[in-house]
Protein backbone atom coordinates (compact mmCIF):
# COMPACT_ATOMS: atom_id res chain seq x y z
CA UNK A 1 0.00 0.00 0.00
CA UNK A 2 1.17 3.56 -0.67
CA UNK A 3 0.00 6.72 0.37
CA UNK A 4 0.34 9.01 -2.88
CA UNK A 5 3.38 11.56 -1.08
CA UNK A 6 6.28 11.45 -3.53
CA UNK A 7 9.45 10.56 -2.08
CA UNK A 8 11.67 11.43 -5.15
CA UNK A 9 11.87 12.60 -8.86
CA UNK A 10 13.38 9.53 -10.27
CA UNK A 11 14.97 9.09 -13.97
CA UNK A 12 14.69 6.43 -16.64
CA UNK A 13 17.72 5.10 -17.57
CA UNK A 14 17.52 2.68 -19.68
CA UNK A 15 14.11 1.02 -21.19
CA UNK A 16 14.14 -2.37 -22.54
CA UNK A 17 11.17 -3.68 -24.88
CA UNK A 18 10.26 -7.18 -25.70
CA UNK A 19 7.22 -8.75 -27.33
CA UNK A 20 7.20 -10.09 -23.57
CA UNK A 21 7.00 -6.42 -21.97
CA UNK A 22 9.03 -3.83 -20.94
CA UNK A 23 11.74 -3.44 -18.52
CA UNK A 24 12.88 0.05 -16.40
CA UNK A 25 15.94 0.75 -14.97
CA UNK A 26 14.78 3.30 -12.63
CA UNK A 27 17.65 6.04 -11.54
CA UNK A 28 16.89 7.30 -7.47
CA UNK A 29 18.83 7.43 -4.14
CA UNK A 30 15.49 4.81 -3.24
CA UNK A 31 16.68 2.08 -4.57
CA UNK A 32 19.30 1.44 -2.10
CA UNK A 33 16.19 0.64 0.30
CA UNK A 34 14.91 -1.91 -2.09
CA UNK A 35 15.07 -5.59 -2.15
CA UNK A 36 13.93 -8.20 -4.82
CA UNK A 37 10.84 -8.65 -4.49
CA UNK A 38 9.93 -5.14 -3.17
CA UNK A 39 7.01 -2.44 -4.41
CA UNK A 40 7.82 0.67 -5.79
CA UNK A 41 5.42 2.91 -7.38
CA UNK A 42 6.28 4.52 -10.38
CA UNK A 43 4.23 7.25 -11.53
CA UNK A 44 1.48 5.52 -9.58
CA UNK A 45 1.36 1.94 -10.84
CA UNK A 46 2.93 -0.70 -8.54
CA UNK A 47 5.67 -2.64 -9.90
CA UNK A 48 8.24 -5.08 -8.34
CA UNK A 49 11.88 -4.35 -7.83
CA UNK A 50 13.62 -7.31 -9.46
CA UNK A 51 17.57 -8.57 -9.63
CA UNK A 52 19.62 -6.88 -7.50
CA UNK A 53 20.19 -3.18 -7.33
CA UNK A 54 22.72 -1.31 -9.14
CA UNK A 55 25.52 1.20 -7.36
CA UNK A 56 26.39 2.93 -10.94
CA UNK A 57 28.45 6.50 -10.59
CA UNK A 58 25.56 8.07 -11.24
CA UNK A 59 23.64 6.99 -8.51
CA UNK A 60 21.82 3.63 -7.40
CA UNK A 61 19.30 2.28 -9.87
CA UNK A 62 16.62 -0.25 -9.49
CA UNK A 63 14.74 -2.80 -12.66
CA UNK A 64 11.37 -3.41 -12.69
CA UNK A 65 9.25 -5.18 -15.23
CA UNK A 66 6.05 -3.72 -16.88
CA UNK A 67 3.57 -6.44 -17.94
CA UNK A 68 1.45 -5.83 -20.68
CA UNK A 69 -1.58 -5.60 -18.32
CA UNK A 70 0.11 -2.35 -17.33
CA UNK A 71 1.06 -1.36 -20.40
CA UNK A 72 -2.30 -1.11 -21.62
CA UNK A 73 -3.92 0.61 -18.45
CA UNK A 74 -1.34 3.12 -17.67
CA UNK A 75 0.76 5.48 -19.27
CA UNK A 76 4.20 4.24 -18.81
CA UNK A 77 4.75 3.14 -22.31
CA UNK A 78 4.29 6.72 -22.97
CA UNK A 79 5.59 8.21 -19.90
CA UNK A 80 8.79 6.20 -19.36
CA UNK A 81 11.03 6.86 -22.19
CA UNK A 82 14.75 7.00 -21.55
CA UNK A 83 15.78 10.15 -19.73
CA UNK A 84 11.95 10.91 -18.47
CA UNK A 85 11.33 11.79 -14.56
CA UNK A 86 8.94 9.62 -12.60
CA UNK A 87 7.44 9.78 -9.57
CA UNK A 88 8.38 7.62 -6.94
CA UNK A 89 6.72 6.01 -3.40
CA UNK A 90 8.08 2.88 -1.89
CA UNK A 91 5.42 1.00 0.18
CA UNK A 92 4.12 2.16 3.14
CA UNK A 93 6.08 0.46 6.33
CA UNK A 94 3.51 -0.51 9.53
CA UNK A 95 4.26 2.75 11.40
CA UNK A 96 4.91 4.55 9.27
CA UNK A 97 3.27 8.68 8.75
CA UNK A 98 0.20 8.46 6.62
CA UNK A 99 0.29 11.83 4.70
CA UNK A 100 -1.93 11.00 1.81
CA UNK A 101 -4.90 8.48 1.39
CA UNK A 102 -5.34 4.93 0.64
CA UNK A 103 -3.24 4.56 -2.70
CA UNK A 104 -3.03 0.84 -4.14
CA UNK A 105 -1.08 1.41 -6.90
CA UNK A 106 -3.47 -0.27 -9.07
CA UNK A 107 -4.26 2.85 -12.02
CA UNK A 108 -7.90 2.53 -12.92
CA UNK A 109 -7.42 4.76 -15.96
CA UNK A 110 -5.34 7.24 -17.63
CA UNK A 111 -6.62 10.66 -19.05
CA UNK A 112 -5.31 13.98 -20.55
CA UNK A 113 -4.12 17.38 -18.71
CA UNK A 114 -6.95 19.41 -20.69
CA UNK A 115 -5.43 22.68 -19.33
CA UNK A 116 -3.54 24.56 -16.75
CA UNK A 117 -3.84 28.22 -15.46
CA UNK A 118 -2.31 30.22 -11.82
CA UNK A 119 -4.38 30.84 -9.43
CA UNK A 120 -2.29 32.58 -6.67
CA UNK A 121 0.38 30.34 -5.72
CA UNK A 122 -1.57 27.29 -6.83
CA UNK A 123 -1.44 26.03 -10.02
CA UNK A 124 -5.23 24.68 -11.45
CA UNK A 125 -4.77 21.78 -13.61
CA UNK A 126 -8.15 20.00 -15.71
CA UNK A 127 -7.91 16.41 -16.23
CA UNK A 128 -10.06 14.70 -18.40
CA UNK A 129 -9.97 10.66 -18.37
CA UNK A 130 -10.05 8.72 -21.16
CA UNK A 131 -13.10 6.82 -19.85
CA UNK A 132 -15.54 9.55 -18.16
CA UNK A 133 -17.08 6.80 -16.32
CA UNK A 134 -14.35 6.90 -13.65
CA UNK A 135 -15.98 10.48 -12.40
CA UNK A 136 -18.81 8.75 -11.10
CA UNK A 137 -15.94 7.25 -8.11
CA UNK A 138 -14.94 11.36 -7.96
CA UNK A 139 -16.47 14.05 -5.70
CA UNK A 140 -15.56 17.35 -4.90
CA UNK A 141 -13.34 17.63 -1.68
CA UNK A 142 -12.69 14.49 -2.09
CA UNK A 143 -9.19 12.46 -2.59
CA UNK A 144 -7.88 11.05 -6.32
CA UNK A 145 -3.88 9.92 -6.85
CA UNK A 146 -2.59 11.62 -10.31
CA UNK A 147 0.72 9.92 -11.42
CA UNK A 148 0.98 8.55 -7.72
CA UNK A 149 0.37 12.12 -6.28
CA UNK A 150 -2.22 12.16 -3.31
CA UNK A 151 -4.39 15.38 -4.65
CA UNK A 152 -7.64 16.70 -3.23
CA UNK A 153 -10.44 17.16 -6.19
CA UNK A 154 -11.02 21.03 -5.92
CA UNK A 155 -13.81 20.82 -9.25
CA UNK A 156 -15.56 18.68 -11.04
CA UNK A 157 -17.86 18.17 -14.36
CA UNK A 158 -19.30 15.38 -16.30
CA UNK A 159 -16.01 14.91 -18.72
CA UNK A 160 -13.58 16.80 -16.30
CA UNK A 161 -11.61 16.65 -12.85
CA UNK A 162 -9.22 19.90 -10.93
CA UNK A 163 -6.93 20.16 -8.97
CA UNK A 164 -5.17 22.35 -7.73
CA UNK A 165 -1.44 22.62 -7.06
CA UNK A 166 0.83 23.95 -4.33
CA UNK A 167 4.34 25.23 -5.26
CA UNK A 168 5.50 21.80 -2.86
CA UNK A 169 4.02 19.52 -5.18
CA UNK A 170 4.98 21.65 -8.60
CA UNK A 171 8.96 21.10 -7.55
CA UNK A 172 8.83 17.32 -5.97
CA UNK A 173 6.46 16.03 -8.60
CA UNK A 174 6.31 15.42 -12.51
CA UNK A 175 2.86 17.65 -12.20
CA UNK A 176 4.74 20.41 -12.24
CA UNK A 177 6.31 20.02 -15.64
CA UNK A 178 2.26 19.08 -16.59
CA UNK A 179 1.10 21.14 -19.80
CA UNK A 180 -1.98 20.61 -22.54
CA UNK A 181 -1.85 16.93 -23.81
CA UNK A 182 0.09 15.12 -20.71
CA UNK A 183 -0.62 11.82 -20.20
CA UNK A 184 -1.84 10.81 -16.62
CA UNK A 185 -2.53 7.61 -14.64
CA UNK A 186 -5.27 7.80 -12.42
CA UNK A 187 -6.18 5.83 -9.58
CA UNK A 188 -10.11 6.73 -7.57
CA UNK A 189 -10.79 5.82 -4.39
CA UNK A 190 -11.13 2.24 -3.46
CA UNK A 191 -13.61 3.01 -0.93
CA UNK A 192 -15.72 4.20 -3.54
CA UNK A 193 -15.44 1.15 -5.30
CA UNK A 194 -16.09 -1.21 -2.74
CA UNK A 195 -19.51 0.67 -1.56
CA UNK A 196 -20.77 0.08 -5.10
CA UNK A 197 -19.85 -2.65 -5.17
CA UNK A 198 -22.10 -3.92 -1.93
CA UNK A 199 -24.64 -1.82 -2.64
CA UNK A 200 -25.29 -4.06 -5.51
CA UNK A 201 -24.91 -1.44 -8.20
CA UNK A 202 -23.69 -2.18 -11.72
CA UNK A 203 -21.02 -0.40 -13.55
CA UNK A 204 -21.72 1.54 -16.92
Amino acid sequence: MFTGIVQDLGTVADVESTEDGVRLRVRTPLAADLRPGDSIAVNGCCLTAVGETERGADGPTFLADVMHESLRRTSLQAAAASGARVNLELAMAAGDRFGGHIVQGHVDGTGRVVETREDGFSRVVRIAPEDPALLRYVVEKGSITVDGVSLTVSDLADAWLEVSLIPETLERTTLGRASAGTPVNLEVDVLAKHVEKLLGKDRP
